[in-house]
């Protein structure tokens, strides 16, 4: 059965939580669900929605070497074959080894929105000066990150890396097109990324979303920032361009503590102390802002997807979990420089937190154009005879 834990809300008060009886995520996401045996939603989607695309097997590996070598063969004569976005952190440094070790020929984009720990600078330059590869750093104009914080923070939203996020993205695409590149190779992956709760957050690349908090908390216009619209996201880079996302670490054994290990033993790579946290802001954002304001735990989904894969025992996690997320010392540090860098007070950046919540529904978003061209792009590879049907209704 689930376990009923309790804990500080945000509102300073003990409340009791429901725990899954197999993971470690609860009812700090509203959004959750149990069985009757006590096993949440986020357990049972990995099970009947991602366990059948996730395929670490021989018939994985198998799957992964003809997608290398299409690759190699569509990129014979090019300089490089495919892109690979380089954030320093285990993920992507572990597939930048793997990726030269399938004999690609990657082009390594690192994106500086200005929040790079020293840690993942050094670790990034281990990784491409070891594996004698291409690296392109695309820095954004720092103005502009600090706008779209700003902006969001005022919102009040639980999705503060949307603005860097998003920049990812939109400069990886863009370098891609500009590098007549067709295959982007993604360290997004099933193991450790299997248990992400959409309550939690919402989606980085929603131009709309972004644009929508920008023109009500902002406070000038932005300068340069790369802003992906939904044509070019869904239709234009995939459709047009034929821009492929490749997730390879879906179809090998991709095993987080055995990757750290490799990636300290052979390329003098650093770990960070959690997931993501080679951003400075992601770390403050994740330890400190989130279970501050909203009661979210990031470590949960975290230490539930490696459950989940199979990494992790639920005992192990309730371990991790019992650890504090930041010493003292540690958070007043963060906190003053979050501060500075926002050209705010630490008493500024305190309010912000302790205003009210307020939920990504509340502006206005793309959902309902994702809905729509869903069903355009399903209906356009339907059969014939079906549309014919459909038209014969009408």
């Amino acid at each position: 059965m689930s376990i009923i834990t309790q804990a500080w809300s945000p509102d300073g008060k003990v409340r009791a939580y429901r725990m899954c009886s197999r993971c470690v995520m609860d009812t700090t996401d509203p959004a959750i669900t149990f069985d009757k045996d006590g096993v949440c939603s986020h357990c049972q989607r990995f099970e009947l929605q991602i366990k059948p695309h996730w395929k670490p097997t021989p018939d994985g590996a198998k799957e992964l070497e003809a997608i290398v070598a299409a690759i190699k063969a569509e990129g014979q004569g090019k300089r490089y074959d495919c892109i690979i976005g380089l954030s320093g952190g285990v993920d992507s440094s572990y597939l930048a080894v793997k990726v030269v070790e399938w004999g690609l020929r990657p082009l390594v984009v690192h994106v500086d929105a200005g929040w790079n720990s020293e840690l993942a600078v050094k670790n990034i330059e281990q990784i491409v000066t070891k594996l004698e590869l291409d690296l392109v750093t695309c820095v954004i104009d720092w103005e502009d990150v600090k706008e779209l914080h700003l902006a969001f923070l005022r919102a009040g939203l639980a999705n503060q890396d949307v603005p860097q996020d998003h920049a990812f993205f939109a400069a990886l695409y863009r370098y891609a097109t500009d590098a007549g590149i067709r295959h982007v190779i993604s360290g997004t992956n099933y193991a450790t990324e299997g248990v992400l709760p959409q309550s939690w957050g919402y989606d980085a690349m929603d131009a709309t979303h972004l644009r929508a908090v920008h023109r009500k908390f902002g406070t000038r216009a932005l300068n340069s920032f790369p802003i992906m619209s939904f044509f070019k996201y869904y239709f234009y880079f995939p459709k047009v361009l034929k821009i492929n996302v490749v997730d390879p670490l879906n179809f090998i054994p991709y095993e987080k503590q055995e990757a750290i290990d490799y990636l300290e033993a052979n390329f003098g790579w650093r770990y960070y102390g959690g997931k993501h946290y080679e951003s400075r802001w992601t770390r403050f954002m994740q330890a400190h802002y989130l279970p501050a304001k909203f009661g979210y735990d990031k470590r949960k989904a975290h230490l539930s997807s490696l459950i989940v894969s199979g990494q992790m025992s639920r005992d192990c996690a309730l371990a991790e979990l019992a650890k504090p997320l930041y010493t003292d010392n540690e958070l007043s540090e963060d906190m003053a420089f979050v501060a500075k860098k926002l050209s705010i007070t630490v008493e500024q950046l305190e309010a912000f937190i302790a205003e009210k919540p307020r939920n990504y529904t509340e502006f206005p978003t793309n959902a309902l154009q994702v809905k729509w061209g869903l069903r355009a792009l399903r209906l356009m590879r339907a059969p014939r005879w079906l549309f014919n049907k459909l038209l014969a209704r009408r």
